[in-house]
């Protein structure tokens, strides 16, 4: 017995993206979004479990690379390349997710460990810049960034921003106007103030 499209009355479907509207290229292509969910359900299926790895995040960091690259792949058919970029994207989530596996522990365990340490106006502060992410504020927590958290007056922010550096919550770096705050996290992450040791 054939298979179905080995029917003479099978549909025969071929791409021909000149005759097909936007909106139905959009639909089949979906902007890549069935592509990377594809790629997400592969590799979860090679090891044999769910598994935590951050490709259209990093695609979408890389859009315009990632574009070229699949221009490039389509206009000669010679795949190397695609294959290459497509490996580092991989390896590339992989290691953002472990790094926000790693901040989100991290920040688990300073928070139990400032329990009862620190007032409302400091948790609040603190979890706005946890809210950031890994790399948290770009270029670093100023006072100013403190205050307009908080709604504490100057004196209050510069009591409180020691105060999370006394208990190890932040790390300061720079003087005056320069001074920004980080949040102080093992090593493991890459936050600016990490890269910068």
């Amino acid at each position: 017995m054939p298979w179905n499209w080995e029917l003479p009355d099978w549909p025969k479907f071929i791409w021909d993206s000149a005759s097909i509207s936007k909106q139905e290229r959009d639909f089949f292509l979906g902007e890549g979004r069935m592509g990377r969910l594809l790629v997400e359900k592969i590799l979860s299926q090679g090891v044999g479990r769910p598994i935590l790895i951050a490709v259209s995040k990093v695609l979408e960091k890389r859009k315009k690379e990632y574009y070229s690259s699949l221009e490039k792949c389509n206009q000669t058919l010679e795949a190397e390349q695609w294959v290459n970029f497509f490996a580092e994207v991989i390896l590339e989530g992989q290691k953002d997710s472990m790094n926000m596996l790693y901040f989100l522990i991290e920040k688990s365990k300073m928070l139990t460990a400032l329990s009862g340490q620190i007032n409302p106006r400091k948790e609040k502060a603190l979890l706005r810049i946890f809210s950031e992410g890994p790399s948290g504020f770009k270029g670093g927590l100023s006072a100013e960034n403190y205050i307009a958290i908080t709604k504490a007056s100057k004196a209050t922010a510069t009591r409180d921003l020691n105060d999370l550096i006394k208990l190890g919550a932040l790390v300061k770096t720079g003087e005056l106007r320069h001074t920004r705050y980080w949040l102080n996290l093992e090593t493991k992450l890459n936050s600016p103030y990490n890269n910068s040791l």
